[in-house]
């Protein structure tokens, strides 16, 4: 294996790591956001205000997106077992 090789395929793990993150993350960013700023408005300093809100929303985000996440996720390992034979030479 080359360097170039490597480093091509930590590049490709790492974007596909961002990319199959990026929902889930930015939905708990939006509703995180939400809920401090209901707090805020209505001085309600409860933890589990903040907690349940975020759960429920990333278990939805889950179910709706798991099925595109395990797609990109099999593809990049199926690419990455086809091309082996490629990264051995």
């Amino acid at each position: 294996m080359t360097p170039e090789i490597v480093t091509e395929l930590g590049r490709q793990a790492l974007e596909t790591t961002l990319l199959v993150s990026a929902p889930i993350l930015g939905l708990s960013l939006i509703v995180g956001l939400l809920v401090s700023a209901f707090q805020a408005m209505t001085q309600l300093n409860e933890a589990t205000l903040t907690f349940v809100p975020k759960v429920l929303a990333l278990f939805g985000a889950l179910l709706l997106f798991l099925p595109w996440m395990l797609g990109v996720l099999t593809s990049f390992m199926t690419n990455l077992l086809i091309n082996i034979p490629n990264y051995v030479h």
